[in-house]
């Protein structure tokens, strides 16, 4: 098969209508033909540079998507970094809350302790002056401030001497002391401190006397 049979089977080239040259690229083959009318001649060098200018194209396409993929990976890499700040700040920010929570439940607990006392040295006679319901009255609102706040008090006598969140002080019979709770080895028979919590953190063991 001659060439030129092999360029008219081959429907993909273009012909210079000028020279009679053929080119893959259409574009080509009409830059080719206006040169040709211009200049009454056959620019040769159109095709070399074309040829050149797709190679050229090629390898700039490629170094653009080589670019892309590195910006891409720094832009996750950035994204990560920027999310695991965030969680960071979010449990730096939740930490100093809590801490700052229990800062303030600290400075109320002597006031609490001073309450429970007043009730315990209250005469039985005062149990219902509206004074003595004023005063208990407060203390339930600060109870119910507390528990609130996800405090909440340690329960201690009558239950097993617990070391994680009890403190022992001393022993004592149930006798001793008129109550009736416990009466078991370890059983707590009296109070000495309320204890509290936060979230299942202790925050004050309960001080307290053990049954012997």
């Amino acid at each position: 098969m001659t060439e030129d049979n092999k360029i008219k089977n081959n429907q993909s080239l273009y012909q210079c209508k000028e020279c009679g040259l053929h080119y893959k690229d259409k574009d080509i083959a009409e830059k080719c033909e206006t040169w040709c009318k211009e200049n009454k001649t056959c620019n040769i060098e159109i095709t070399r540079h074309a040829e050149e200018n797709k190679s050229s194209d090629k390898l700039n396409l490629e170094e653009c998507q080589k670019n892309c993929g590195e910006y891409l990976n720094n832009w996750k890499r950035e994204r990560a970094d920027f999310l695991n700040y965030k969680k960071d700040e979010a449990e730096r920010i939740g930490f100093l809350g809590q801490y700052v929570k229990e800062d303030i439940i600290f400075k109320i607990l002597p006031i609490l302790d001073n309450i429970a006392l007043a009730e315990k040295q209250l005469p039985a006679a005062a149990l219902g002056a509206e004074w003595t319901k004023g005063f208990l009255q407060i203390q339930k609102q600060i109870d119910d401030f507390l528990k609130k706040e996800g405090i909440e008090e340690i329960k201690s006598v009558g239950e097993k001497f617990n070391p994680e969140t009890m403190e022992a002080v001393g022993e004592a019979e149930s006798s001793d002391i008129g109550t009736t709770e416990g009466g078991d080895e370890g059983t707590i028979v009296e109070e000495i401190q309320r204890g509290y919590k936060m979230n299942d953190k202790v925050l004050r063991p309960a001080k307290v006397k053990i049954s012997k």
